[in-house]
């Protein structure tokens, strides 16, 4: 009675009865519908590989910074990877939060106890004549469906769950666009999960260049001819049945071919930052750059690629330099009289 009457007068509801272990499961199964499937299965693992085994047993009421303070020091101590960590003190905090705005705690216990955030390692990039020998080796030795596709990624920076979830009715080869409303994952035990994509931004048309075009010309003519009725239907890269290639599969093929040549071994992302890189370098405004790779905002942009921003950094104070100069230059020269009552420039 006690307990009640002090949550009427606070405001805030507490079950003292209410583990961790439990209260993260119930916070998992009301995230779950709103969130894409790999998300929550990123979310599902830290949850009962991490925070529960640490956490499980306390009392949530009963949970406090020194607990989780001293597990973020024992992982560190263990050698656990700086990002494991990272992620499971977020989650946690996340998941606490939910409970301090649904008024079940008065405070959140992970609020500070959130290590930094690791700087994410620098991706490599093909230069553009490294991908243009990884094509050419495709087209030479292969001749297959994923030398069209990897066409399409270095051609448009679309990401990999994007260019395997591409349809044909997304594809509209005469405006020369198409447009992004799916997107694949691999989930769990490598369950294929056809969604939408992340965010409104990414849900959004992409240009295609001649070279794609001509991907895409070839991958329609081969289906039109295998369809009994000679239509397009389905994805545009599938395997013999019509069902999604393996994302696990493609970056194999990715590697096998990337060894064949020599090439620095990237994954399939790495293609879209091989994309940006390379406009960049030719000189593409960098807001140009952001809505092809449908980034959310301009800042997401730069935060990605600021490193690669050196020379248009240069060639900018260089222009500023010469505006200043010519500004100088044609001053116009003003006459005055000296102290001896002859005119002198000024």
């Amino acid at each position: 009675m006690a307990a009640v009457l002090d949550g009427e007068l606070r405001g805030v509801y507490e079950n003292r009865r209410t583990t961790v272990a439990s209260y993260l499961r119930e916070w998992l199964g009301t995230r779950k519908p709103h969130l894409a499937p790999n998300t929550y299965a990123g979310y599902a693992a830290c949850v009962e590989r991490d925070l529960i085994p640490a956490f499980g047993r306390i009392r949530l009421l009963d949970l406090r910074p020194k607990h989780i303070d001293e597990w973020v020091t024992a992982q560190v101590e263990a050698k656990r990877g700086r990002v494991t960590v990272y992620r499971a003190v977020s989650t946690l905090r996340n998941a606490l939060n939910a409970a301090v705005r649904s008024w079940r705690l008065r405070y959140n216990p992970a609020k500070h106890s959130v290590p930094p955030k690791p700087r994410a390692e620098e991706r490599i990039c093909w230069t553009p004549e490294q991908a243009a020998t990884f094509l050419r080796h495709g087209a030479e030795q292969y001749a297959d469906q994923l030398t069209d596709l990897f066409e399409v990624m270095l051609g448009t920076g679309m990401r990999r769950g994007e260019v395997l979830a591409l349809h044909w009715s997304d594809v509209h080869l005469m405006d020369r666009k198409l447009f992004v409303r799916w997107t694949l994952a691999a989930v769990d035990n490598g369950t294929l999960h056809l969604g939408q994509p992340k965010t409104e931004a990414s849900r959004a048309w992409i240009s295609l260049s001649p070279r794609v075009m001509a991907a895409l010309h070839r991958q329609a003519a081969i289906q039109m001819a295998a369809h009994p009725e000679g239509r397009l239907e389905g994805l545009v890269f599938a395997r013999p049945g019509g069902t999604p290639l393996r994302p696990q599969w493609v970056l194999d093929q990715l590697r096998k071919r990337t060894t064949e040549i020599g090439l620095p071994r990237i994954g399939l992302h790495d293609l879209r930052h091989t994309a940006a890189s390379i406009m960049i370098a030719e000189g593409v405004p960098l807001a140009i750059v952001s809505k092809t790779l449908r980034h959310a905002t301009l800042a997401t942009t730069i935060n990605l690629y600021g490193h690669l921003f050196k020379d248009s950094a240069d060639q900018a104070v260089r222009a500023l330099a010469r505006a200043l100069d010519r500004a100088e230059s044609s001053r116009p020269r003003v006459l005055r009289e000296g102290d001896d009552g002859m005119s002198v420039a000024a």
